[in-house]
């Protein structure tokens, strides 16, 4: 392979990151981390990776784990939908393939969860299979590489990226090719700034060659950014407070957060406690309302969320509850998945009020 994949199989033995998930052919362990590292950059993914090894070394060990406690792992990750996936083909491997990997990349493909660059990724690199593992890095790298104009979240540019990965890799160790491809669009090839001067394959490169590496990759129109508007009931009684299990197939699904109460536009504390709408969501008698939170600002993929929590105490028992709400003691709390923003404000003004 006297060509530039040559070049950048040299730069990648001398340059590649000394990573827990690489140097090693167990499928459970590099699917581990594929998953993790979906959406989720490698600093803050690292710790996670070594956390779940250590609690659930074995596929077998994940399975046997109650969804919640898999939840709560993997509580700050964000994209909750990946550990409930992961969660629901460690136990399909269990079932249907009598505890062990799949070694061949249908049968990857097929566990819940799990794309085609997933797929190509674990076939490549655990059971050396010819297969590419396509994911934004390599995109990048060959968009710049080749000059490609198609726009990258295409259908058409995806097709066509894959195409010309899978006539790249090479039939001998593809999944150190792979991870070179990814090593260099994480390190040398990176989306603003890219460090050109260092990069191994510079001569064979359209972008570079052609002074329009700014211009690559071509992406079509952003997605819109949907606002919602979050006015959550903090209600405590007798040192217990009550939480609210997500079960709709919405955002946070599966985790715990507090009864809600969405606008669909921004509204005062004011005017929110003068409204009836939070006195049909549950019947208090006289609550103290102890605190009203400033705005918290979270941002997903496609919503930007605006919430306030309404801290209210109340002297007498709640005989109705809102649905899918039960009272836990304060100190259990921790115990409980929540998500991202929910943690922040119950470590802030629960478990450590000022």
């Amino acid at each position: 392979m006297n060509d530039w994949r040559q070049k950048l199989l040299n730069w990648y033995d001398s340059n590649k990151r000394d990573l827990p998930w690489r140097n090693i052919q167990d499928p459970y362990k590099i699917w581990l981390s594929e998953v993790i590292l979906q959406q989720t950059r490698v600093n803050q993914g690292w710790e996670y990776y070594l956390r779940f090894i250590k609690k659930y070394p074995t596929v077998k060990a994940l399975a046997s784990a109650p969804e919640h406690d898999v939840l709560k792992l993997w509580q700050g990750l964000g994209y909750y939908s990946r550990a409930r996936n992961l969660h629901e083909a460690a136990r399909s491997i269990i079932k249907e393939h009598k505890g062990k990997f799949p070694k061949d990349y249908d049968s990857i493909r097929g566990l819940k969860g799990v794309g085609e660059y997933t797929a190509g990724a674990i076939a490549s690199i655990a059971f050396d299979l010819p297969h590419p593992a396509v994911d934004g890095n390599v995109m990048r790298v060959y968009s710049r590489l080749f000059g490609i104009i198609t726009p990258i979240d295409s259908t058409e540019g995806k097709k066509r990226i894959y195409e010309t990965a899978v006539e790249l890799l090479p039939r001998k160790e593809p999944g150190t090719y792979n991870q070179a491809v990814m090593e260099l669009g994480a390190m040398i090839c990176l989306p603003a700034k890219p460090d050109c001067q260092n990069c191994p394959v510079q001569d064979a490169c359209y972008a570079y060659s052609h002074k329009k590496v700014a211009d690559f990759p071509i992406k079509q129109s952003k997605t819109k950014v949907r606002n919602r508007y979050l006015n959550y009931l903090v209600i405590i009684h007798a040192g217990k407070i009550l939480i609210r299990l997500r079960k709709r197939k919405d955002i946070w699904q599966g985790l715990h957060d507090f009864p809600l109460i969405e606008s669909d536009k921004p509204v005062s504390p004011a005017n929110f406690l003068k409204a009836k709408k939070w006195k049909e969501i549950i019947s208090l008698e006289k609550p103290h309302v102890k605190d009203v939170s400033d705005e918290y600002v979270h941002i997903l993929s496609h919503q930007k969320l605006y919430a306030r929590f309404y801290n209210m105490v109340v002297t007498k028992k709640v005989n109705r509850l809102p649905a899918d709400c039960i009272w836990i003691k304060i100190k259990d709390l921790e115990k409980y998945a929540v998500p991202k923003l929910i943690d922040i404000y119950i470590r802030k003004k629960i478990l450590t009020p000022i």
